[in-house]
């Protein structure tokens, strides 16, 4: 591992018992000697993005609820992640609100009959928007990662769509996969 890379493994943020139920990001962070800290930048109802929408098995142009924060380590904005649930699950919880949740927004879920139990995940390197490249201090010509995560529950009901955009410096991340 290099010397400021931080090793992100999903695992960590889909188990509702990862970290004793801590800030993942957190803790993640400062098993690494680092400081991770994240600003919820609105929650709330929103017309579901099409990605979106196809992610979550609702009607385009329908609503869901959306978290969107910004990440930051050792002070600097290093991940931009927007998360939608859909509205059956997530209406009138704390899903919808700018409050951190205890325990963390997975352990929500699974205290509401939603645990996930697999997950999808793309990956992709692209060029970011111009709101991205100012949110996360990019030099002109500087790519970013997205990951896209589905989480389903045990019925295969999509609970949780992810879309993280994120620069690449210092950026590890780590698939473990249980094969049998």
């Amino acid at each position: 591992m290099g010397e400021n890379e931080v090793v992100s493994a999903s695992a960590d943020y889909l188990a509702a018992s990862a970290w004793g139920g801590a800030d993942v990001w957190g803790a993640e962070t400062a098993a690494a000697g680092r400081r991770g800290t994240q600003k919820i930048m609105r929650a709330g109802e929103v017309v579901a993005p099409d990605r979106v929408a196809d992610l979550l098995a609702v009607e385009r142009g329908g609503l869901v609820v959306e978290r969107r924060r910004i990440m930051y380590l050792d002070g600097e904005p290093c991940e931009l992640t927007d998360t939608y649930y859909p509205l059956g699950i997530a209406r009138g919880t704390g899903l919808a609100g700018t409050a951190m949740i205890r325990g963390g927004a997975v352990r929500l879920l699974a205290d509401l009959g939603y645990a996930g139990v697999r997950a999808q995940e793309d990956v992709v390197a692209r060029m970011p928007s111009e709101s991205e490249r100012a949110s996360l201090s990019l030099a002109v010509g500087e790519p970013v990662l997205e990951l896209t995560r589905l989480t389903l529950s045990a019925d295969d009901l999509p609970v949780q769509a992810d879309v993280m955009v994120m620069s690449p410096r210092g950026q590890r991340l780590r698939y473990e996969i249980r094969i049998g």
